[in-house]
């Protein structure tokens, strides 16, 4: 039998200084059975990051094809791809055919490594490419209960998350501009 996924339930204040946006999400995210409390976070957090009203969650880990998260255009193309982790740069080149923008959101202790040796390779896509910190990423899934009620501010390359059970300050540099 297969396992389930968790689910979570996020209530978040978003203030994004950075584009001057404004908004109260009510987002559920599946947590697939193989996937990480840190994994999981990021994906919160990157949605955060590129809020928007057509910006939705993908099926996961569990369908390849798709990006984490996605938003289409009003006729169905792909306006906006992102993967969180370290992809192979031909998924994220098959991505930049497909989508007006694509962005990966690398997260964790071997993302350094990930990159040095993948870097010559992104360098020649369309793609941007950001980098957390790995210990910022501990302390907010630090954060994580089943329902939540957090605040979420960006400024610059930086977001402040405030939950009941503490708050975070989560820190991110940018490796490529797309």
């Amino acid at each position: 039998m297969a396992l389930k996924p968790t689910i979570y339930k996020f209530k978040i204040a978003l203030t994004d200084l950075n584009r001057n946006y404004y908004d109260t999400l009510n987002l559920t995210i599946a947590q697939h059975p193989s996937e990480t409390l840190e994994r999981m976070m990021v994906r919160m957090l990157v949605f955060c990051i590129n809020a928007q009203e057509s910006l939705a969650l993908s099926k996961g880990l569990s369908t390849v094809e798709e990006p984490d998260l996605w938003a289409h255009t009003p006729d169905g193309r792909i306006a906006l791809w992102i993967d969180v982790g370290e992809p192979a740069p031909d998924r994220v080149k098959k991505a930049t055919r497909i989508a007006q923008t694509v962005k990966v959101y690398s997260f964790n202790s071997k993302s350094n490594v990930w990159w040095m040796q993948e870097k010559a390779k992104f360098n020649e896509l369309t793609a941007a490419i950001f980098q957390f910190q790995w210990p910022n990423i501990q302390a907010l899934a630090k954060l994580v209960q089943r329902t939540m009620d957090i605040s979420v501010t960006i400024t610059e390359e930086s977001a402040y998350v405030a939950a009941e059970s503490g708050e975070c300050e989560v820190n991110w540099g940018t490796l490529k501009a797309g």
